[in-house]
């Protein structure tokens, strides 16, 4: 936990932003896998988290805002858990931690939240993004479960992204130590790059780095010889000179904050000489987005600067040709690169994606496109000061996609179909460091990682 201070103003300050009414703030519950008593590893929501501190489940929040109130809903645990589990510090004195100091058993919710409705008051509460919340908020507030998310309070959603969007320096500080860890984890990764290693015995190293720094990870591992396709988590596949392995990872700290960075490496440590132009291409329009990060910047220009920087690269390799703006602008560059730029980072590694794009990424005047590529470009709003996004470009060579718009003949303007048959078996190559908005431009978090084609070849295998 942080400061007791630190939690009470973020209670301050998102009631302030709110106004009025009562904010309804439920924390995660555990989660069975193949039997109750077998519990999932359990992940605290991060919206409860960031104004309550509280790491433990089945614990309920509400902040009656009109007077000032502030209640946990949780049961203590009992001897019959206390045998199982051990003794762990009661919720009152976590509370305490936090500042809030009144703690009530999760039997009397339910009548608090039936005398905030009989007296007609309005009850925020974000959208469901867990079954059995959705369905306790349903019973609770007396909402058909199919209107849930249509009737969530934006008011309390804009709220909580102007509140979380900006990074404080100890949030800032806890997400480069995650980061640290997942630069850790990449170089394990490009040391363990060698033939006859199967993708999940990688992937089972640096999970256990992520566990033995004191967290988990921040999402499942991304790790592939297949990396033309964009989340392919590591399966059997034994690793083989001269492929490309792409490894998209992160660490989650104690702390809950997490990490996210990628590197591409070949196995058996040298890159061939079409895979090292591939690579560069990539590399630079990284660092030309890297270097065109500043406050009131649209991340979805930079986004787009990066597309231009792509597709130039990509007509030099004779993949492309004609005008690069022209071409960006119709979305032929989409063939190689179908995703966005980046996303928000914080205590979630799609930093409030389960708030909604349309609020974190967007805005009331800036609306996401419904076009491909565009559609998955999950931030487009004006930086600010104290953002942390994430920047990975890449390019990916997706046989079935090449097959269908070569049938299609689409955008044949712009792309070369002829010459896509040397890359069908080429895979893909992403590059990706976070990046925090500074007052006058931006720097990368975390400590240096190898990102050269020459440094990633001398630490492979």
């Amino acid at each position: 936990m942080f400061s007791k201070q630190t939690y009470i103003d973020r209670r301050n300050g998102l009631k302030a932003l709110v106004g009025n009414g009562i904010i309804l703030l439920p924390g995660n519950e555990e989660s069975s896998m193949n039997y109750k008593d077998n519990l999932y590893h359990f992940r605290q929501d991060s919206s409860f988290l960031y104004y309550t501190g509280l790491d433990k489940p089945a614990l309920f929040f509400l902040m009656d805002i009109d007077n000032n109130k502030e209640t946990i809903f949780g049961d203590e645990a009992t001897i019959d858990d206390i045998v199982w589990t051990g003794a762990t510090q009661t919720i009152h004195t976590q509370a305490e931690q936090s500042g809030i100091t009144t703690v009530l058993p999760v039997s009397t919710l339910v009548s608090a939240l039936q005398q905030y409705t009989n007296e007609k008051r309005k009850v925020h509460y974000l959208p469901p993004y867990r079954a059995d919340t959705a369905v306790k908020i349903s019973e609770w507030l007396n909402i058909p479960y199919n209107t849930l998310n249509d009737k969530a309070s934006i008011p309390l959603i804009k709220a909580i992204v102007k509140q979380r969007s900006v990074k404080s320096a100890e949030e800032i500080a806890e997400m480069e130590k995650a980061i640290n860890v997942t630069a850790d984890m990449q170089l394990k990764a490009m040391q363990l790059s060698r033939e006859g290693v199967p993708e999940y015995q990688v992937a089972g190293h640096l999970e256990g780095i992520a566990k033995s720094a004191g967290g988990n990870l921040s999402f499942p591992i991304i790790l592939t010889t297949n990396g033309q396709y964009l989340h392919n988590h590591a399966g059997s596949n034994i690793l083989k000179n001269g492929q490309l392995l792409l490894c998209d990872c992160g660490a989650e700290l104690q702390s809950h904050y997490a990490g996210d960075l990628t590197r591409t490496s070949p196995v058996g440590g040298r890159f061939t000489s079409l895979q090292k132009q591939v690579y560069n291409i990539v590399l630079n329009a990284q660092e030309a987005a890297l270097a065109a990060l500043a406050p009131g910047k649209k991340f979805i220009d930079i986004h787009l600067l990066a597309c231009e920087k792509l597709t130039a690269g990509l007509q030099q390799l004779g993949l492309m040709k004609g005008d690069i703006k022209e071409a960006v602008a119709a979305g032929a560059h989409t063939l190689f690169f179908q995703c966005g730029l980046g996303h928000m980072m914080g205590l979630d590694v799609h930093d409030m994606e389960n708030l909604g794009e349309q609020y974190v990424g967007y805005t009331d005047d800036l609306k996401k496109s419904t076009a491909f590529g565009l559609k998955s470009l999950r931030l487009a709003r004006a930086l600010e000061e104290g953002f942390v996004v994430t920047i990975e470009p890449g390019l990916y060579f997706i046989p079935e996609l090449m097959d269908m718009w070569s049938a299609e003949n689409k955008h044949s303007q712009f792309i070369n179909y002829g010459a896509l048959d040397a890359f069908r078996n080429f895979g893909g190559i992403r590059i990706e460091d976070d990046a925090l908005i500074t007052a006058t431009g931006s720097r990368v978090l975390g400590k240096p990682l190898a990102k050269t084609s020459q440094e990633i070849e001398a630490l492979c295998g």
